[in-house]
């Protein structure tokens, strides 16, 4: 038996990667999805089947593993770019200020000025589904940054001027989608 989500935490060394590979694996083996977010890249192994390492073969005969051998769990490694995986669909909202702010790679007052956009969209019901939106938004809150100086703090032109020239330069790569590599895979 097994919780829908599940932590595993440890110092360097102690075997998380493992632990979790060998979780995916049995829940795999029984058909189970699974989703793991692999920022490193050290889960993607489950994909290939094991080699003839000598230490594994002598493992499993010390386990007394009969017809040992190394088997690939599917996978399927989902990518918001939709260029080296699964495409993943989400609206600027549902990604929220600070992954849109790592993934177009802002800067600390560009990422003041977009939590500040996100806040009053999010008070106001305003729902940011594409970047043409965000800008949108922007353009609203710098029309209006006088109404918004007290509650929100100052945003200045510059400000909101660099933050729409990133969006902007990222639209083109990025129409609906967002995100740099296929970190993530979901085991079915």
């Amino acid at each position: 038996m097994a919780n829908r989500h599940g932590l595993i935490a440890g110092a360097t060394g102690t075997g998380k990667t493992v632990t979790l590979q060998t979780l995916a694996e049995n829940f795999s083996a029984r058909d189970v999805p699974v989703f793991m977010a692999d920022v490193k890249g050290d889960l993607a192994g489950l994909s290939q089947p094991g080699g003839n390492n000598p230490n594994v073969v002598q493992r499993a005969k010390e386990l007394k593993i009969a017809d040992f051998k190394g088997e690939a769990c599917p996978v399927v490694f989902w990518d918001v770019f939709g260029e080296q995986g699964h495409p993943v669909r989400a609206t600027v909202s549902e990604m929220g200020p600070l992954l849109l702010g790592r993934l177009l790679e802002l800067n600390d007052t560009q990422e003041g000025v977009l939590n500040m956009v996100f806040k009053i969209a999010d008070e106001n019901g305003l729902l940011l589904l594409d970047l043409k939106d965000l800008r949108s938004m922007l353009q609203y809150v710098t029309d209006n940054a006088d109404q918004f100086k007290t509650q929100y703090g100052n945003i200045s032109a510059a400000s909101a001027g660099g933050f729409s020239a990133t969006c902007s330069r990222s639209n083109h790569k990025a129409q609906t989608n967002f995100s740099a590599s296929p970190r993530s895979i979901l085991i079915i």
